[in-house]
């Protein structure tokens, strides 16, 4: 494993924060921890985040190693961390596109529901939850957030029939915006960066802000309950 998990690099206004832990970007507590002090670093009031990850893999979700250790306090940490930072995500102030270099499961979906564009690459890659398969139940947080991004047709599919999609069928599903050659991921990531990154200061974190309140609200008060 990579000692360095998250990285962030910066172009102009725009911040390209990197996860690879070597194998499946899985969210252990320490690439949690490693996330957010990058995103201490991104500015707030101008530019565009970029949150991609090593080729061929976004990530896999929560690491199963601290998970079969069976520890509940260090899991009941790792996931409720983990919760908190897709929240901050989700309601981070500047827009946020999810360069999605390969599979994305289970928390690696859902950390694509928190981006505001999600551009994948075409390949045998899949996306999806498929914690009913693995007999795991969902928490409120995040159904909260697969109701607020998920497609109205796929919703069931998605969550309750554990459906893995393929990058280019999860445009139908409302957890990708766009799929492009894996060679052209990162031109086409920083051109709808540069775009995006137009968007004025404070029109547009206000207007988010009022957009996502509901779920938002929602989301962080389950977290709260989990965490009580």
């Amino acid at each position: 494993m990579s000692e360095k998990l998250a990285t962030l690099k910066k172009e102009e206004n725009l911040s390209i924060l990197t996860l690879d832990d070597g194998k499946a970007n899985v969210f252990s507590p320490e690439m949690s921890q490693q996330i957010n002090e990058c995103l201490d670093d991104v500015p707030t009031e101008e530019g565009c985040l970029i949150i991609t990850g090593r080729e061929g893999m976004f990530s896999a979700g929560f690491d199963l190693k601290t998970i079969q250790g069976g520890d509940m306090k260090l899991i009941q940490n790792m996931t409720i961390n983990g919760f908190k930072l897709l929240s901050r995500i989700f309601a981070f102030p500047r827009p946020v596109i999810a360069a999605c270099s390969g599979h994305g499961i289970a928390l690696g979906t859902f950390l694509l529901c928190c981006c505001d564009y999600r551009i994948g690459v075409k390949g045998d890659f899949m996306l999806g939850a498929n914690e009913m398969r693995t007999n795991m139940v969902i928490p409120l947080p995040i159904l909260e957030l697969i109701k607020f991004r998920v497609a109205q047709s796929h919703k069931y599919r998605a969550v309750l029939g554990a459906e893995m999609y393929t990058l280019e069928n999860a445009i139908d599903a409302g957890l990708m915006d766009e799929v492009v050659e894996s060679d052209n991921l990162m031109k086409v990531a920083l051109e709808k960066a540069k775009d995006l990154s137009t968007m004025g200061h404070p029109a547009y974190s206000m207007t988010k802000q009022l957009y996502i309140a509901e779920t938002h609200k929602k989301i962080d008060d389950a977290i709260n309950e989990l965490d009580s």
